[in-house]
């Protein structure tokens, strides 16, 4: 069994998937997120490392409340960066929503180009409280 969650707090998605799916009740898979503006659909922070960090991290905090879970819950990550020299900004902004003691596990990649032109996307898999 599967749930679609969506919220109007995040991007709408812009092709055949959701925000995010809650597989059998526990595991959340939430879709990569880029930095939409979700009230604009706009970019925020053209060419800002920071700044697209920060949104695509609220973007995934609105559809994880969304799901009734929190950042705790998270139990990977997978960082697409334009360009690797981002990813000490990167990186910063990522460590301030989670703990180095509980952090998650996660991969970070370069990629040739992401959706839109953007610096960044990350998606995550996090794990439902019963």
């Amino acid at each position: 069994m599967k749930k679609i969650i969506r919220t109007e707090k995040a991007p709408a998605p812009v092709g055949p998937y959701n925000q995010a799916v809650v597989a059998s009740g526990q595991m959340l898979f939430v879709a990569g997120q880029i930095p939409l503006n979700p009230d604009t659909g706009e970019i925020v922070g053209e060419g800002d490392i920071t700044a697209q960090t920060k949104q695509v991290m609220a973007n995934m905090e609105a559809i994880l409340t969304e799901a009734g879970a929190n950042w705790e819950n998270v139990v990977k990550t997978s960082v697409f960066l334009s360009d690797l020299a981002n990813f000490g900004s990167m990186n910063q902004v990522y460590s301030e929503y989670f703990a180095t003691e509980t952090a998650p596990a996660r991969a970070c990649v370069e990629v040739a180009r992401l959706p839109k032109d953007v610096l960044v996307e990350i998606d995550c898999i996090a794990v439902l409280n019963s």
